[in-house]
């Protein structure tokens, strides 16, 4: 048993001593349960287990000759090698791929389930879930030529665990490289006030575009979300202050109109008041009124105005009523 158990944490360690890759990377690690489980280890260690039992029951029980008992030694440990690697255990969103001498023969799991020690390999557990993989395109230059930086986030999974191996060398590189070469193209073709104000729709075109490369690997993009457009420092401010001068432009334009409107109504006015006394006689008794309406103020009226609005006979009228309303 010593040698089994040797041979398992060989390849166990090979598996964990494989370079691992940076956080955020799609490069993905080997895992050990393509060689053992927790499941196969203790079927190995309780056949090994019987077959001492049954080794010493031969020796003290049954006083077997010495050739059948090392041929029962040796029978057990070919069985426990086979048990160790031959039962497997694969998650339930997870797809086995078995290649049997080199050659494809198909998809097994999820759950528990044998194969033939070194005539079928498990090449890979493919993962079906959605998967996140961030993509960044630095220094790219946007169609009105302003190079900005872009963070991307593309969701993907692997609908066709068969196609995903066979049809491409690594679907995880292929997802990446192609995300990020997709991404720069899409950022060649919009100009920076598209790219900022108009996110959802960049991300729309590259899922499409992604999705239709990556379909015939088996693979589908659901969608893609730009996370963050970064520009220089420099040309923030540039754009701050185009900004401030647009918008005192239009403050500009708004009060120029709004005079050009009251301008309008004077003239229509004036109309009205040119071909009608009694109405501009109003007005002006009405702009008076206005004017002495509050306590302690003073108004000098010219003595034209007072004769051409018959105002003088209103006033004398006036003071008279408050003489007499006076005790």
């Amino acid at each position: 048993m010593i040698p089994v158990m040797g041979f398992a944490k060989k390849k166990h360690e090979e598996a964990k001593g494989e370079e691992k890759p940076a956080p955020g990377s799609p490069l993905p690690t080997h895992d050990s349960r393509r060689y053992v489980n927790g499941v196969s280890i203790a079927a190995a260690v309780l056949v090994w287990l019987l077959g001492v039992v049954a080794t010493v029951f031969l020796a003290e029980v049954v006083e077997a000759p010495d050739e059948g008992i090392v041929a029962t030694v040796f029978a057990m440990l070919v069985l426990s090698v086979a048990v160790l690697f031959g039962i497997k255990v694969v998650d339930q969103w997870e797809k086995a791929v078995i290649l049997r001498f080199g050659r494809y023969r198909g998809l097994r799991g999820p759950g528990l389930f044998a194969i033939i020690p070194v005539v079928d390999v498990v090449s890979h557990l493919v993962d079906q879930r959605v998967r996140a993989t961030d993509v960044t395109a630095e220094s790219a230059l946007t169609r009105d030529t302003v190079p900005v930086n872009v963070d991307a986030i593309v969701f993907w999974l692997v609908w066709d665990a068969e196609k995903a191996v066979l049809e491409v060398q690594s679907f995880f590189n292929a997802i990446f490289l192609s995300s990020q070469t997709a991404l720069r193209e899409a950022i060649g073709r919009h100009d920076l006030a598209e790219m900022i104000t108009e996110r959802e729709k960049m991300g729309q075109e590259l899922q499409k575009i992604l999705d239709d490369k990556t379909n015939p690997w088996g693979i589908t993009v659901q969608s893609v979300e730009i996370r963050d457009v970064r520009i220089p420092t420099d040309l923030e401010d540039a754009m701050s202050r185009r900004a401030q001068a647009e918008r005192e432009r239009q403050a500009r334009i708004i009060l120029a109109t709004a005079e050009t409107e009251i301008a309008a109504l004077f003239s229509q006015a004036s109309e009205q008041y040119r071909t009608n006394p009694t109405a501009m006689h109003l007005r002006a008794m009405n702009m008076l009124y206005e004017a002495i309406k509050e306590k302690g103020s003073m108004v000098i009226v010219p003595s034209s105005a007072v004769e051409t609005m018959g105002l003088g006979g209103m006033l004398a009228t006036t003071a008279l009523a408050d003489r007499g309303a006076r005790p």
